[in-house]
């Protein structure tokens, strides 16, 4: 009797997953599309400006270990159904913000800022849970190079549509055409994602391939019944590991490039380079191309060399680094006058960044099955600090200098320090284990 072949749902949970998380992205972004044009119209400075681009990360950033209890508590369906519904909804309400002015405008769009990011806190965090749960390792990589790319992608698909929509119809159609997107996928969410042992599409051949390649399948199943986590424990035993810590500072240096090109850098096309709005929209799609096709080779590269033999450490390691080192090459833009030659850099620089983007893999490789998604929350609580500082400090940089060229420097030097913390703080690269046990069921309490 010829075997059974397996079937391929993890694949469609992973292109679920990178729809998402290009929405996610998008969602994002709006506010530096339509920044130029709202900050004229607002009247609001540099600084100010930079408030609001860092609003999202501040409640993002905060509630991201309440994110993360969420998933290990309820599991990330219907957690990460109702994060993509309010990140949604108060997108579109960040249209109405014109109805206000002077400082009840920059008030009521910070709030709604915050609220956003709020509303994210769960979403890459279920991500890396159900990457976990359906990859075998092997794969895993791959799979979280991926989703970990629609933030690129994002820029590709939506900044020419969303640099348009201002040129046509002003700053708010942004909020309204994405936000509305938003609440239709969160509906789609709800009726085509499911864990491994739930999903009716995933036969018995898949499940026992990725459960031997070493993926939890279980991790939704332990979701769902409930586990009660002693938080204080947990957090204090996975911020004690040397390898993680070093995992989440690198995170922090890496986003650093990813906000400056989610805030600023339309603005430093429209500023400093003289773009036009709408072709700024466009041109940002380019380094965005870039950064996707090195999020997608950087996965293969990793897992190809597990393939091969080599361990998880050298696997992981050599694209980030190898990327990283190639992403500060962005500083040269201070040197040169072309427009075509800073957007090549720019390129060049967003390519090496997306082959080093691969900590949403390493944290699959090292987060304890029984508290993935604390772990997973501490690392994106970590690297979005520098959604904080990064907006912040370009700002204050632009206005004490009037100038990008101090901006550039302070981005590639993060770039450098990520480097630095894979190559002397890290170390083995290994799934973390609890020392002393953080969880009970409700039977057992």
């Amino acid at each position: 009797m010829p075997a059974i072949k397996a079937t391929r749902t993890r694949w469609t949970i992973l292109a679920i997953l990178f729809i998402v998380t290009t929405i996610n992205y998008a969602d994002r972004a709006t506010i530096s599309i339509a920044g130029p044009e709202l900050s004229r119209e607002l009247g609001l400075t540099p600084v100010q400006m930079g408030l609001i681009f860092s609003a999202f990360s501040w409640s993002y950033v905060l509630c991201q270990l309440p994110g993360g209890w969420l998933l290990d508590r309820f599991g990330t369906k219907i957690v990460y159904f109702f994060s993509i519904f309010l990140w949604s909804l108060f997108t579109v309400l960040q249209g109405w913000v014109g109805f206000f002015s002077g400082g009840a405008a920059v008030a009521m769009l910070f709030t709604l800022r915050l609220i956003v990011g709020a509303a994210e806190a769960p979403s890459f965090p279920g991500n890396s849970r159900l990457t976990t749960s359906w990859f075998p390792t092997s794969e895993r990589g791959t799979a979280a190079a991926i989703f970990n790319s629609a933030q690129y992608f994002a820029t590709v698909l939506f900044a020419p549509l969303m640099g348009w929509l201002v040129h046509t119809y002003g700053w708010e159609s942004v909020f309204f055409v994405m936000g509305g997107l938003g609440i239709v996928m969160s509906l789609a969410w709800l009726k085509f994602v499911h864990g491994p042992r739930q999903h009716p599409k995933a036969n018995a051949a898949e499940l026992l391939h990725i459960e031997r390649g070493g993926a939890l399948v279980d991790l939704e199943t332990m979701g769902a019944v409930k586990q009660q986590i002693d938080t204080w424990s947990c957090l204090k035993q996975l911020l004690s590991s040397r390898m993680l810590l070093g995992i989440y500072i690198g995170q922090y240096c890496i986003n650093t490039l990813t906000y400056f090109f989610l805030t600023w850098f339309p603005i430093y096309l429209v500023k400093e380079r003289h773009m036009t709005i709408l072709k700024a929209g466009f041109i940002a799609a380019l380094p965005a191309i870039a950064g996707f096709l090195g999020g997608v080779l950087g996965g293969i590269i990793s897992d190809r060399m597990i393939k091969r033999g080599y361990s998880t450490s050298v696997a992981r390691k050599t694209p980030i680094i190898g990327g990283l080192l190639l992403a500060t090459t962005m500083v040269l833009c201070n040197f040169v006058e072309s427009d075509q030659v800073v957007v090549a850099v720019m390129a060049l620089a967003f390519f090496g960044k997306g082959i080093g983007a691969l900590g949403w893999a390493v944290v699959g490789d090292t987060s304890p099955s029984q508290a993935g998604g604390m772990s997973g929350s501490l690392f994106n609580m970590f690297g979005n600090v520098a959604g904080i500082t990064t907006p912040i400090v370009i700002g204050f940089i632009l206005q004490a200098t009037g100038s990008f060229y101090g901006a550039l420097v302070f981005v590639g030097a993060n770039a450098l320090a990520a480097v630095l913390c894979y190559l002397f703080l890290v170390g083995e690269i290994k799934r973390f284990e609890f020392s002393r046990p953080v969880v009970k069921t409700a039977a057992a309490a």
